[in-house]
């Protein structure tokens, strides 16, 4: 089964390092673990405040688990980009392409075979760590992937992620936590992963729910543009609304062919 070689070297990190560290350093907490299934293919997607949460969820969860890795970070140059790749590679972690397009797209696949084969993904909808703390507009890589492997979808809330200096100055977690919320099933759309708002609605529901947990402020843009592009720096109220998808009309049926729904 596809990224399983990294088993062994995964629990062992996990055991001996992230999971003990993370417990003495931070002191986190955990709600609603019991929401993720004991086997099978899940998706768990959560809001993005910090770097740190992408081992923190991991140390805290019972189940192994995946996450998507962009590409540049097996093929960071130098010595330690060496060693980077080489945990990332260890641990099963499995390098995406996020430069857009057909290429992204089928960046997914390594993914949906991890699903299809029953493991645990985590995801980030935003696809960067947020630049204000607010919640921002969900990428659909999370609903294409849903409906490709046919897998519900956990939303999970981050609280108190941020890295603030502690005694001495060094950065730390203070006392964060972790919110688990019930799976989504979006069964009633399989087959329509080729439909985009299909995918965006499926997206904004994922989200909403996130957001439900959470209680952040929602901002309907990208966490790209805010952090990056035209929008960095400036007053994003004019963004604001009360809910992912909120004004957008919900898709239709699925189109109908030879009097059958595809």
């Amino acid at each position: 089964m596809p990224y399983r070689e990294g088993m062994l070297a995964y629990h062992l990190f996990k055991n001996l390092l992230f999971a003990p560290v993370s417990r003495v350093a931070f002191r986190p907490w955990i709600r609603g673990q019991e929401n993720i299934p004991p086997t099978g293919g899940v998706i768990l997607a959560a809001n993005h405040l910090s770097y740190g949460e992408t081992f923190l969820l991991p140390a805290l969860i019972k189940r192994r688990m995946t996450f998507p890795v962009k590409a540049e970070m097996f093929e960071i140059p130098g010595a330690w980009g060496r060693v980077v790749g080489w945990f990332l590679t260890s641990v099963g972690q499995v390098p995406i392409d996020r430069s857009g397009g057909r290429a992204s797209a089928q960046g997914l696949d390594p993914i949906t075979q991890e699903l299809e084969s029953g493991g645990v993904v985590g995801i980030f909808p935003e696809g960067t760590r947020s630049p204000t703390g607010d919640m921002f507009k969900g990428k659909t890589g999370v609903a294409r992937m849903a409906l490709e492997a046919g897998v519900p979808v956990i939303p999970v809330g981050m609280v108190g992620t941020e890295f603030r200096k502690g005694r001495l100055g060094i950065p730390l977690m203070h006392h964060p936590g972790i919110i688990i919320g019930e799976p989504l099933d979006f069964s009633e759309y399989a087959g329509r992963e080729g439909e985009l708002k299909v995918l965006r609605h499926i997206t904004d529901v994922v989200m909403t729910e996130v957001q439900k947990i959470t209680g952040q402020r929602y901002v309907d843009v990208y966490a790209t543009r805010a952090k990056f592009g035209d929008l960095k720096d400036k007053d994003l109220s004019r963004f604001v609304v009360d809910h992912p998808g909120a004004g957008r009309p919900l898709p239709g049926p699925a189109p109908v062919r030879d009097g059958v729904a595809e």
